[in-house]
């Protein structure tokens, strides 16, 4: 038996939802995530620290009235892939250095320490979507 035939298929699974962007939104897309992680089987930090994150943004910095934000979740093989798109292609982030004092403006250089790898894809405009990935046990065969 050759070793291609011995590897297993690579499973891939997804989740997606819309949202409002809203701290309620927000909040509903951590809540979210941490349950389909779990139903996966998957270790659930720090993923949905990195979901808060990207649906924080989503919500404050790339909301525009009457337009949602879509949370997607991907597995494939041993990699999480987290997926917020939202309609405000114009303003792309990048991580800053806050001031020492301030309260906010850390969410990208967490998401940064946390993510195995991260960026942002612009789509059809007005949509972009910013993206993380973890590196991740794969959850049993029969799951």
């Amino acid at each position: 038996m050759n070793q291609k035939s011995a590897e297993l298929p690579t499973t891939v699974r997804n989740f997606s939802v819309q949202l409002s962007p809203t701290p309620r939104g927000a909040r509903l897309a951590r809540l979210l995530a941490t349950e389909q992680l779990r139903s996966w089987g998957l270790p659930l930090d720090p993923a949905r620290q990195l979901v808060a994150e990207l649906a924080s943004n989503a919500a404050g910095h790339g909301r525009v009235p009457g337009r949602d934000f879509r949370l997607t979740l991907y597995v494939v093989g041993d990699t999480l892939r987290i997926e917020v798109t939202d309609t405000r292609a114009e303003r792309l982030p990048h991580p800053q250095t806050p001031d020492p004092d301030a309260e906010s403006g850390r969410g990208l250089l967490l998401v940064e320490a946390l993510a195995h790898r991260w960026g942002v894809t612009e789509g059809r405009f007005p949509r972009k979507t910013v993206w993380a990935e973890l590196r991740c046990t794969p959850p049993e065969p029969g799951f």
